[in-house]
């Protein structure tokens, strides 16, 4: 564990923006595999849809005589079909949830500590850029709500689940795993890193 808090960029969101912080009932072990489980959904279902992933990760440091959690996938996104970034993007949150679930760890509050309002928000303005509509709560003239996306997420998520439990693991043991190690793992392609405008 880290003694001190992450590099800002780690503890915000795309805006800039400190991300929210909650509470999870469970033991430091318990929480750090559920946030491996969230960035190893990330990663792996962005895997699935062509993305390219540089890394994905556990940060974790001691904070007012605890611990506190986050994690990071970085990828390579450009020429992603819209839909799929979205639910790449839904996919960590999903996966965190369904860790609880497959673990007999889940309860109200539990899944509430899961929630990555980051990620829906990223998305929504990602996809607003070129012009695709993404809404929180209702389904705007269009374009998909955050619902839809996470059900895309929720059916990818529990497709690749074998992956995504191999890289959880394998990221709570070591940390940090590259796009190919997780590509390694789980016979996915993490294909070459696109280069030129989006």
């Amino acid at each position: 564990m880290m003694a001190t808090a992450p590099a800002p960029e780690y503890l915000n969101d795309h805006r800039g923006n400190r991300k929210a912080i909650f509470e999870m009932p469970l033991s430091y072990e318990a929480a750090r595999l559920g946030m491996a489980f969230h960035e190893a959904g990330h990663a792996v279902v962005a895997l699935a849809y062509g993305v390219h992933v540089v890394r994905s990760e556990v940060i974790a440091w001691t904070e007012n005589n605890g611990w506190a959690l986050t994690g990071n996938t970085a990828y390579e996104a450009r020429h992603t079909q819209p839909w799929h970034f979205a639910a790449q993007c839904a996919a960590g949150q999903v996966a965190h949830v369904q860790y609880l679930m497959a673990y007999g760890l889940w309860t109200p509050e539990r899944a509430l500590a899961c929630t990555a309002d980051h990620d829906r928000e990223q998305a929504i303005d990602i996809l607003a850029q070129f012009g695709y509509r993404l809404a929180h709560g209702h389904v705007p003239a269009g374009g998909k709500s955050w619902g839809m996306v996470r059900g895309m997420a929720r059916r990818k998520v529990s497709h690749l689940w074998w992956e995504i439990r191999t890289v959880a693991h394998a990221m709570d043991e070591n940390t940090v795993l590259t796009g190919d190690e997780i590509a390694a793992l789980t016979g996915l392609v993490n294909p070459p890193l696109k280069r030129g405008a989006a």
